[in-house]
C-alpha cells in the first residue's frame, strides 16, 4: 500500500479577529492544508458552520463566547492554532 503524506494544517490570521460575545461573526481564516478540514474552533466551541472554500482559506461563523479565544483547524494533518479571535 502506497504512503500518502498529509500536511498538517498551519493558522496565519482570522479576519476579523474581534467581535461580539452573542457569536454570529463570519471570518475568514487564512493558512495552509485545509483540504479535508474536519473542524472549526473558537475555544473549546465548534464553529457555528464553516466551509473550506480552498487548501488556503476558510469561512467559519462563530459561537457565543467570551474573552480570547484560540481558533484551531482539525484536519487530516491534525490540529493547528496560533491565532485569536476576541469576544467583545
Amino acid at each position: 500500500m502506497p504512503y500518502t503524506y498529509v500536511s498538517v494544517p498551519t493558522l496565519i490570521s482570522v479576519t476579523p479577529n474581534t467581535g461580539p460575545v452573542t457569536g454570529g461573526t463570519a471570518v475568514t481564516i487564512t493558512g495552509t492544508g485545509f483540504t479535508g478540514a474536519t473542524g472549526v474552533f473558537f475555544g473549546f466551541l465548534p464553529a457555528v458552520s464553516f466551509t473550506v472554500n480552498s487548501d488556503t482559506q476558510i469561512t467559519a461563523i462563530t459561537p457565543v463566547g467570551f474573552g480570547p479565544a484560540p481558533v484551531t483547524v482539525t484536519g487530516p494533518g491534525g490540529i493547528a492554532g496560533g491565532v485569536f479571535f476576541i469576544y467583545s
